[in-house]
This record gives C-alpha cells, structure tokens and sequence, in this order.
C-alpha cells in the first residue's frame, strides 16, 4: 500500500478551493450524483496532472478551458498521458458551460453513456480511450 502523498493531497484540496465560476456551476450539477447517479470528484490527481472532474467508474476526466488554453501542446500533452492512462478526456470552453449548461451535461451524459464519437473541433474536443472504444458487449 502506498503512503499518503500529502503534497499532492494539498494541491489538490487549493485547487478544489480556488475553482472559477465555470468550474463551480458545473460542480453544482455533478456533484452528490446529481447527473444520473454518476459519482464526480473533482481535482482528481492522475500522475503529475489535477483533473477539474473525473467519473472513475466510466474512467472519464471532465476539463473546462478558458481562453488560455486555445490549441496549447501542454493540453495535448497532458490529454495524450490521461488516454495513455486509460482515462478518456472530454474538453469544453467555460464560456460554453455559461451559455448553455444544458448542451455541456448532455454532452458528458453522451461520454458517460458511450454514445460520444471522438472529434475534435473549435468548441469541443474529446479524446477516446482504448477501453472507451471497445463497447462493454465486445469485452475486454
């Protein structure tokens, strides 16, 4: 059994803190299974990288960006790592989350569900895993 890793622990409980408002609309339907009985946590540590949410059970991460991050390789990078890890990683505009939320959970509903194609275009950006690809009826 691994130790505890507070430093990470605390990184990850300052940025649960410091979360900006996109973030914490969101968290708001995410939270306590709110979204189908779908369990979130947020600030999730996956390597050296913090998910904003992550669904274990479905092995997804949730992040929202804002202009900063407009075609970052640091992005790429870290999406490349996250799928290498088995976690598919599914990428909105905060701005989107404001404009209209309703769009944003249907759209994390669909990757929940599997029924989410990777794409990647100007306002959204999904990358499958391995494990995503294969349906639960093909097996492992």
């Amino acid at each position: 059994m691994r130790g505890p890793q507070t430093a990470r622990t605390r990184r990850a409980r300052s940025l649960r803190r410091t979360d900006n408002d996109a973030e914490a609309l969101l968290w708001s339907n995410l939270r306590d299974r709110r979204l189908n009985g779908h369990k979130f946590v947020r600030q999730l540590p996956i390597g050296r990288y913090f998910a904003d949410f992550a669904c274990r059970e479905a092995q997804l991460v949730v992040e929202l960006d804002g202009s900063q991050h407009a075609d970052r390789a640091a992005d790429r990078v870290r999406d490349a790592f996250m799928v290498g890890e088995d976690w598919s990683v599914l990428r909105f505009w905060s701005a989107d989350v404001f404009r209209d939320r309703d769009a944003a959970l249907e759209t994390i509903l669909a990757a929940l569900d599997r029924r989410l194609e990777p794409t990647v275009a100007a306002d959204l950006r999904f990358i499958a895993s391995g494990s995503y690809r294969r349906r639960p009826d093909q097996g492992a």
